[in-house]
């Protein structure tokens, strides 16, 4: 699988520089990862992981950092001065970028509602299910990244043309409990109306199925070059390389006819809406 990237010089997001401060001035004040995570209260991996950027360093421990070694606020400056999409983890920021700008966008998801169409009590309830677990601070600030994502409904003058294959399961699964459950299926509902955006459903009774390696988003940029988005546990792909993102065009149109119609899902939401 191949990131996209290759054609250009590697981009640095802002994280990998505060990042890289980090690791210099803790050299320069002679203290390893080890000591530094034991005294800050964290996990060593979490030291390495900010100093390689691939972990967004929060105000409250870069104002921890400051003072510990003693750079005079210059983490805390930096890390309020990060730009807005760079809230993202770095591995998603190329794609939530080309997410906005797309002309077409096709989402395949297993487990739970593509973010796009979350609510945002459901949104936050899924956050609040990761673990090893997020500070409540963080919850919110992932929550309010996640809205942000979708005032792409609002682009004028038109948003992308979209289509979602949802899992069947994920209409049952009670994230945040069973009124935030009702909240989401309904708002499922009305986002079925929208004249750019297709849902279809995956029926749980299926025998054969297209889509057992996991959920994607196939992206046309406004230069109609076709981008698949494959996310994993911590680590995301943006592929760009022609024949892989035709396999999974393959795949989509093959779960697309594997699917229920947008009829016979709009039916079944009618129905869980109406039951739940």
């Amino acid at each position: 699988m191949q990131p996209v990237g290759n054609k250009k010089p590697k981009k640095y997001s802002s994280w990998h520089v505060i990042g890289a401060q980090v690791g210099q001035f803790r050299r320069a004040a002679r203290i390893t990862q080890p000591a530094l995570a034991e005294r800050l209260c964290v996990h060593e991996d979490t030291i390495g992981s900010i100093e390689q950027g691939r972990r967004p360093l929060k105000p409250d421990l870069a104002e921890q950092l400051d003072e510990l070694l003693d750079t005079k606020g210059v983490l805390a400056v930096a890390v309020a001065n990060v730009p807005e999409r760079e809230r993202f983890p770095a591995f998603a920021q190329d794609f939530v970028e080309h997410e906005q700008e797309a002309l077409t966008l096709l989402s395949y998801e297993n487990h739970v509602v593509p973010g796009l169409l979350q609510t945002e009590a459901y949104a936050r309830a899924v956050f609040s299910c990761l673990y090893p677990p997020i500070s409540p601070e963080e919850v919110e600030e992932w929550t309010s990244a996640r809205l942000d994502r979708q005032r792409i409904f609002e682009r004028k003058p038109w948003p992308p043309m979209m289509n979602f294959l949802l899992e069947e399961v994920i209409l049952h699964r009670p994230i945040g409990g069973a009124e935030t459950l009702r909240e989401q299926i309904r708002h499922l509902r009305s986002c079925a109306e929208l004249p750019f955006l297709g849902l279809q459903i995956m029926p749980t009774s299926r025998e054969s199925h297209a889509g057992l390696a996991g959920p994607m988003v196939l992206l046309e940029t406004p230069d109609h070059d076709h981008l698949a988005y494959i996310e994993g546990q911590h680590v995301g792909f943006l592929v760009d390389e022609p024949d892989e993102v035709s396999s999974y065009h393959q795949k989509y149109g093959m779960l697309r006819s594997q699917a229920l119609s947008p009829e016979e899902s709009v039916k079944l939401l009618d129905d869980l809406a109406g039951g739940s």
